[in-house]
């Protein structure tokens, strides 16, 4: 008897703490999935560093646009006659040249440079897209694991007090006489069983808390609640719109598109290398007695590096963004695809179990406790009736999440901008 007592007296007890963290989570400041989002694209320092990614793409916009600067070169002397010498002018003096030198910025070098850094910004603002549209993803995951935890976590609390309270309801049929010690064994061990899960649900909403905290940021408090929003999405658009949809906006594609322009624009600029590279170059000799001027042309002959090396390897580049290219569309399309059978699929079972499964599951629980109350049931036909009503249960939490996880999935694959 003492050790029941001690048992009941745990589960009291867990009760407790239960219904002390019910009223904690009522002081905490309650957020919704949109405040939730806010949070996380203003403080996340992973996203501030895809916005730096961009930065640095514009400056290499800027860099790609600047002219060569101009080259000045002075330089000082002595003349000094030679001897036996008898020309005019045979007399020591001082000696200065002052050249001046501009490397010309030619078209068929400018225009491919500048096209494939103006190809890098698009693909850095496409990638800032993409990860911000993952990151939010994950984050609705996240948001809807710990609702669905959470509806664990209550649904196994009361499975383990409608257990307490069987138990303490055999024990007294027991003590009086009425049903044997077998049937109170039965009742402790469904008791200890349904004690054990809600301990587990516990923890697992304590470890989907830390995750949704993980995602948003250090700015999110330790102590939180989330609003539960109901699992009702508005229905997709159809599958064939969604799919040119995203062939023609989804960012992961454009990021692709744009590196191949990029790649496309470095093998036009290494093949215009190979010309040669003009310079205007002006001359000035400054000596007592003349002032001499030149002005030419500089010209670098390219004889020996005709840039077979850097040429191949930006063809290759150019061939591997095609094959990428073309195995994303495909791979992209299938995902697509396989989020919207899931959705589906998901949607008919949450709708099979909210529509009458779990009602029904309910009622055949209630009508077995009270046949059981009456004398008309025995105590494994509820047992057996608890059983199928939790199976249900858990059948729509399941299946609830997975709808939410299916809608995340093609949200992220549309990736509009918000």
């Amino acid at each position: 008897m003492l050790r029941l007592n001690t048992k009941t007296l745990a589960i009291a007890l867990i009760g407790l703490a239960a219904a002390s963290m019910s009223m904690a989570q009522s002081a905490m400041p309650t957020l919704n999935l949109a405040e939730l989002e806010d949070l996380m694209f203003s403080q996340s320092k992973a996203l501030r560093g895809a916005a730096d990614a961009v930065r640095a793409a514009d400056a290499a916009v800027a860099t790609a646009r600047t002219f060569p600067n101009p080259e000045i070169e002075v330089m000082n002397g002595t003349r000094t006659p030679r001897p036996n010498s008898t020309g005019t002018g045979n007399y020591a003096g001082t000696l200065k040249v002052i050249s001046v030198s501009q490397e010309l910025d030619m078209p068929w070098h400018r225009f491919p440079r500048v096209d494939g850094a103006l190809a890098g910004y698009s693909a850095a603002q496409a990638t800032e897209q993409s990860f911000r549209s993952d990151m939010r993803a994950q984050l609705r995951l996240r948001y809807y694991d710990l609702i669905r935890r959470q509806d664990e976590n209550r649904a196994t609390a009361e499975d383990a007090k409608a257990a307490q309270a069987m138990h303490k309801r055999i024990l007294l049929r027991v003590q009086s006489g009425e049903d044997a010690r077998f049937e109170l064994v039965k009742a402790e061990a469904e008791m200890l069983n349904a004690q054990k899960l809600a301990e587990s649900a516990a923890l697992r909403v304590r470890q989907a808390r830390g995750a949704l905290r993980a995602m948003v940021g250090p700015e999110l408090p330790e102590t939180f609640a989330v609003a539960e929003m109901p699992h009702q999405f508005a229905p997709p658009p159809s599958f064939e719109l969604v799919r040119t949809e995203v062939l023609a906006s989804n960012p992961e594609l454009l990021r692709s598109r744009a590196e191949r322009q990029q790649y496309d624009r470095k093998l036009s600029e290494e093949k215009a290398l190979r010309f040669p590279k003009i310079a205007l170059r002006a001359d000035q000799d400054l000596d007592p007695d003349y002032r001499s001027k030149r002005v030419g042309v500089a010209l670098s002959l390219p004889l020996w590096d005709w840039r077979g090396g850097p040429v191949g390897e930006a063809a290759a580049r150019l061939s591997q963004s095609d094959n990428d290219l073309a195995y994303q569309e495909f791979s992209l399309i299938q995902s697509l695809e396989a989020a919207y059978q899931q959705y589906n699929i998901a949607n008919a079972q949450t709708l099979a179990l909210e529509g009458g499964l779990v009602r029904q599951a309910a009622d055949a629980v209630r009508i077995a406790e009270v046949g059981y109350k009456a004398g008309e049931k025995s105590f494994l036909e509820v047992l057996d009736a608890q059983r199928v009503y939790r199976a249900a249960r858990n059948e729509l939490i399941t299946a609830q999440f997975e709808l939410a996880g299916a809608w995340a999935e093609i949200e992220r694959i549309r990736a509009m901008k918000r």
